[in-house]
């Protein structure tokens, strides 16, 4: 029987949020969750915040399959979908500057931008938010929106009393906390990331943002990705931060986002209510890992 081949890679990132790419046109995967956890290791493995799979699609030009650093699925990715649009355009799966991409949470319309033949950029038409607790999912009355409510936090390290915070949730897809404050760089967001995430109030765990205004028209964010950890952009997490800004009237519905790794342009259309992501996408290198 001969050996099996080595299986092929891209590497690619969205503003430093970074992630192995397999095309499942050409290539088997029979263990995403394994193969997550084993590529990302960023001493043992490539080095990524997770695994994302990009694969025939009956409803848009591809599919795509987003698998966290710890092996959990997600429904959706902001930076990620960016980068599997380039992926799309650039390999001729997609026939247009226009590319259509399925996801768990829907399928997503990515606006590319082409310079040299290559895709520098793209704009993202992330759906409408959810703002029901029953949608996030999140506990508390079904029906109602979580905006500024209480949120208690466990006593973390180093703090013997529980923090409090209000906090606004949103789901793009997969669930959002985010947090408004005088200083994001000052928060313990190593510390309070974990305790916030895995919260008696969110059953699926949940994303974790906060966010600082600069004015109405700009924040500063830093974010705990749900099964990643500390992550130096999210960009589902950059539109849930619009969105919360709109809804508590900290900010206008168009938003610079300034995140570790860099910008995001983010719109919140009045129109329907959809949120546009602009931004970045980026490929570091190709190669092969062993069968």
């Amino acid at each position: 029987m001969s050996p099996r081949r080595a299986l092929r890679f891209t590497k690619m990132h969205g503003l430093g949020n970074d992630y192995v790419y397999v095309d499942l046109f050409k290539e088997k995967v029979p263990d995403p969750a394994a193969l997550a956890i084993a590529v990302s290791d960023r001493h043992f493995g490539i080095g990524s915040d997770g695994l994302i799979l990009i694969g025939p699609s009956e409803a848009g030009d591809v599919s795509m399959r987003v698998f966290n650093a710890d092996g959990s699925e997600a429904q959706m990715c902001g930076n990620g979908i960016r980068c599997v649009a380039k992926y799309a355009h650039e390999h001729q799966l997609a026939r247009s500057e226009e590319v259509r991409v399925e996801t768990p949470a829907g399928v997503k319309s990515v606006r590319v931008y082409v310079e040299h033949d290559r895709v520098t950029r793209a704009r993202v038409d992330m759906g409408e938010p959810r703002l029901l607790r029953k949608d996030i999912p999140m506990t508390g009355p079904p029906n109602e929106q979580c905006v500024d409510a209480v949120l208690q936090v466990p006593p973390i390290a180093g703090h013997a009393e529980r923090a409090q915070f209000l906090a606004t949730c949103v789901s793009m897809g997969n669930p959002h906390c985010v947090i408004f404050v005088p200083d994001a760089q000052a928060v313990a967001l190593e510390q309070l990331g974990p305790a916030i995430e895995r919260h008696e109030a969110f059953p699926e765990r949940t994303n974790v943002h906060f966010a600082q205004v600069v004015r109405p028209d700009e924040v500063i964010m830093r974010t705990w990705e749900r099964g990643s950890g500390v992550t130096l952009a999210c960009g589902t997490g950059a539109s849930a931060v619009c969105v919360a800004g709109a809804l508590t009237g900290r900010t206008g519905r168009k938003l610079l986002a300034h995140l570790p790794g860099g910008d995001l342009d983010l719109e919140f259309s009045a129109a329907d209510n959809h949120v546009f992501m602009t931004g970045p996408a980026t490929e570091v290198f190709t190669g092969e890992w062993p069968a």
